[in-house]
């Protein structure tokens, strides 16, 4: 007696501490499953489960609880960008959008690499908004071409060179398309790749 009234004690206090989520059995859920992905113990489930008086016999529908801070483990987490302010990065697709539109993903990802690379250099302003606004830089700053709003794959592209493909551009710092530009300053730098009708300089 004494066992089932410290038992029920200690479910009460996890309770009354920490809230509670209330999780939904799905087909092919056991109990020993439901714990193991909410990072908890079966014996802990079961103390957090009076209801359920046979651990082997759930049913789907069926309401088991689970602590809120195990259950926020469980939960896919957002996608969290460090350094760059959401307004920034709006900025950056846009100027990938205005830049690349119709070149090739990898090129689109590619511009989006440059800009990144003339934050981390010492040669260019310290954030994305400087650098695209550095007087002469980009030309969509110059037609306004950069205040039209990104598209699905400038935003993913931006993603992109954030993350897992951020060394695709390695490290160049300028780019353009020769067959139309007016300044030919660039021909005499090292040309680092070519994507699309975009060439790649550092």
């Amino acid at each position: 007696m004494k066992k089932l009234i410290l038992a029920l004690t200690l479910v009460i206090s996890i309770l009354l501490t920490s809230p509670v989520f209330a999780y939904t059995v799905k087909t092919g859920d056991t109990m020993s499953k439901i714990a193991r992905e909410n990072h908890l113990t079966l014996e802990d489930l079961a103390k957090m489960n009076p209801q359920i008086k046979n651990l082997d016999l759930i049913y789907v529908g069926q309401t088991v609880h689970i602590l809120e801070k195990e259950a926020e483990k469980a939960r896919p987490k957002p996608e969290i960008i460090v350094g760059y302010s959401q307004s920034e990065l709006e900025l950056l697709a846009r100027l990938v959008r205005a830049e690349a539109e119709d070149e090739p993903y990898q090129g689109k990802i590619a511009v989006a690499c440059v800009v990144l690379n003339r934050v981390a250099s010492s040669k260019f302003p310290n954030t994305i908004k400087e650098v695209i606004y550095q007087k002469s830089q980009f030309q969509p700053v110059q037609n306004g071409q950069i205040n039209k709003p990104a598209n699905g794959d400038s935003i993913n592209a931006v993603k992109d060179a954030l993350k897992e493909k951020r060394n695709i551009a390695g490290n160049s710092l300028f780019f353009y398309n020769p067959a139309i530009a007016e300044n030919r300053w660039l021909d005499s730098r090292a040309t680092t790749l070519v994507i699309g009708r975009h060439v790649f300089k550092n």
